[in-house]
Formats: C-alpha cells, structure tokens, sequence
C-alpha cells in the first residue's frame, strides 16, 4: 500500500460514524464489501479517483446531495438521546401536468358542431310544433313547423358532414347499428328522421301543383303522404332532441360527463323552446296556442337542467358559470324567461308574439353554445380531472359509495 493513503474502507467506516455522532445517519447492516477497490467494470478513472483522495480531504470534504434530488423544507430538532438531527418535509405540491398541458386531449369539435347541436334541436321542436298544428287543425302552424324542420335538419347534416370532413364517413357509419354507441344510434335516428320530415314538407306544396294533368295523382297523394310523414317524424323528433345530450354525457370530458342526467333534460327543453319560437314567429295569434304551452313546457325544462348543471356538480359546475360557457348561459336564462313572459302576455299582440318567438330561438342558441364551452374548458384545465377523481377515491375508501 502507498504510504500516505487511507484504505478504502476505513474512509468510509469513519465518514460513517462521523454522520452517526451527529445524529444524521444511524448505523445499519450494510451489504457493500469494503476494503476491495473499485468495483468492477467502473474503469480506471474511478479505481484512480477512490485511491487518491487523502486523509485530511476524506475529513474535511463536504457532502453534497445529488442534482436529481429536490430540496426540501428541514426542520432542526433533537433525535433519540438528545443528539441533533434534521427531520425531511416534502414540499407542498403544486398542481401541475407534464409540461404544462391538460391531462385529456380538448375536443377539437369547432363551432358547427354547436350549431349541428342547435339545428337538430330545432328540427325535433319544429316537427313537434308541425304535429301540434296539424291534429289540431291549425294550417299555418302545421306549414311553419314543416318547412322549419326540413331547413333545419339539412343545416344539420350540412354541419355534421362538414365536421367528418368526408361525405363518405356519414355513409360508412350506416354499415352497422351498435345500439350502445351514441353515435352510431344519432346517425340512423337522423337517417329515419330526414326523409319523413322531407316528405312532411314537400307535401305542404301540393297546392301549387296543377290539378289536371300528368301531376294531379302527385296532388291529391302528397296530403295524406304528408300527414303520415309528419307524425312519424313527430314520433322520431324527441329521440333527434336528446341523442345528442347523451353523446356529449359519453365522452370523458369531465363536466359533460358528470352532467349526464341534465344534458338531456336541458337539450329537450331548448328544442320545445326553440319550436315554439318558430310558431311564435310565423303564426297568427289565433293559431299559437299550442307554440304558448310548448314555450312554457320547454323553459320549464331548460330552466331546471342549466341550473342543475351549475349549482349540482360542486367543482364542476364551475365552467358552466366562467368565461364565454357562463356568459352564454346566464344570457340564455335571461332570454328563455323573457320569452315565455312575451308569450303568456302577447296573445292578442302579433309584434310581442314575434318578439317572444325570436327571444325564445335566441335563448336556444346561448344555451347549446354555453353547454358546449362549458365542455370544451373543462377538458383543458387538468384539475377538473383529476381533483373530482381524488374526491371519489375519498368517499369509496371512507365508505359513502
């Protein structure tokens, strides 16, 4: 052994109980051999550095941590026999993601996915408001619900295949039915629906055919086809108004998720509002009756389901009551109620009738929008991932689930 040079072993013994004598380290069973050089495989650089450092260096070296090792908050106190020692705190947690972005990946819906949300609702109410119209005899209400529900659902395909990118994906959609897909559900209720309120419309234009000549059967046929057509539009509407509640409450977006017994409720209360704002609009007084009750019916459940969704879900509620989501909502509110009011009070009133009914179709349009920025914000703050889920592993682990 070189002259001047402490073995291996005996630094480390001593550098042991040193940290022992203040309390930091306690001695315990080691199983590293001492006393027997490097180990293998560390090269020469490590066997040279190990043997080189004096024994004045192995005494006076400071011990310094790994970089990879985070500070922490020490707290001096006394350990066991009144020697010294430190006690170790971690850090209070900040609530962040990797690098910043959310957990879930945001819809990249755009904003005629909102409005494919709205026109189907409108389409579903103006079928019922046609179905209204035509039992009870009311023309001018039967024509407007029609003619309104034909525009809308075309609006609507227009705007879903415009988000699929391809005509075709709407077509290949049709090759199966899975009933416990939202999805695949939405595309054959929009394919029942589309032809018989199609028919429902085309129908309203039978007087304008001539009454003699190659199209007088076409005339004296498309009235009863009509009427048929109308009610089995009318019968598939309510199933058009709140698929796509269910689809919204399908996906893990968290405050649409969590909403999944509202987001019906509220899309088929929009679509009777909206329905009724069509025959407010486009009826006389005297025919508006049943566009009265509908608007009253239809608050009553937009009303209750966006309150629900923003007092009911606790953190999640929040989105729906910030930003562009609660803006929309709060003036949806303010819209529907004075509707309904412009309703009850506008029946003798052509002008506070068509005001109302614009009022109403406004409030349907904040209230889908709002629905669908409540969502969208949501999935882009992580905490309202993963603060709900933390809350739910406390309640199953105390016993209230």
């Amino acid at each position: 052994m070189t002259a001047g040079r402490i073995p291996v072993g005996e630094r480390f013994r001593g550098f042991r109980a040193r940290l022992a004598a203040d309390g930091v380290f306690r001695p315990q069973r080691s199983s590293v051999r001492l006393g027997h050089g490097p180990k293998v495989g560390a090269g020469p650089a490590a066997a040279d550095t190990a043997g080189s450092v004096g024994a004045e260096g192995a005494a006076d070296a400071p011990v310094v941590p790994p970089r990879d090792v985070p500070r922490v908050a020490r707290r001096r106190g006394r350990g066991r026999g009144g020697r010294g020692g430190e006690e170790l705190r971690v850090p209070e947690a900040e609530f962040t993601s990797y690098y910043g972005r959310p957990i879930l990946k945001a819809p990249v819906w755009r904003w005629d996915i909102a409005a494919y949300l709205f026109t189907g609702g409108l389409a579903a109410g103006s079928s019922l408001l046609a179905a209204g119209g035509q039992l009870t005899g009311r023309p001018a209400l039967r024509r407007a619900g029609r003619v309104t529900a034909l525009g809308a659902v075309t609006a609507s395909a227009y705007f879903l295949i415009n988000d699929l990118g391809r005509p075709a994906r709407f077509h290949h959609m049709l090759r199966v039915a899975k009933p416990t897909s939202p999805m695949s559900v939405g595309t054959w209720i929009l394919t029942a629906y589309g032809p018989a309120a199609g028919l429902a419309a085309v129908a309203e234009g039978a007087p304008l055919l001539p009454a003699r000549g190659v199209f007088s059967p076409v005339r004296r046929l498309l009235p009863p086809a009509g009427q048929a057509a109308g009610l089995a539009a009318a019968a598939v509407a309510p199933a058009l108004a709140t698929y796509t509640g269910v689809l919204l409450a399908g996906t893990a977006v968290p405050s649409w998720h969590e909403a999944y017994p509202e987001l019906p409720t509220i899309f088929a209360g929009s679509a009777l509002a909206s329905g009724a704002g069509v025959g407010l609009l486009a009826a006389p007084c005297a025919q508006a009756g049943p566009a009265r009750r509908m608007a009253v019916a239809g608050a009553a459940l937009e009303l209750w389901g966006a309150h629900s969704v923003e007092t009911r879900l606790g953190l999640l509620s929040e989105p729906y009551r910030l930003g562009t989501a609660g803006r929309l909502l709060r003036a949806g509110r303010l819209l529907t109620a004075a509707g309904v009011v412009g309703a009850l009070a506008g029946r003798r009133s052509r002008v506070l009738s068509a005001l109302s009914g614009a009022a109403l179709l406004a409030a349907s349009v904040a209230t889908r929008f709002g629905i669908f920025h409540g969502g969208v914000a949501s999935a882009r703050d992580p905490r309202y991932t993963v603060l709900p889920q933390r809350e739910r592993i406390r309640r199953r682990e105390a016993g209230q689930v």
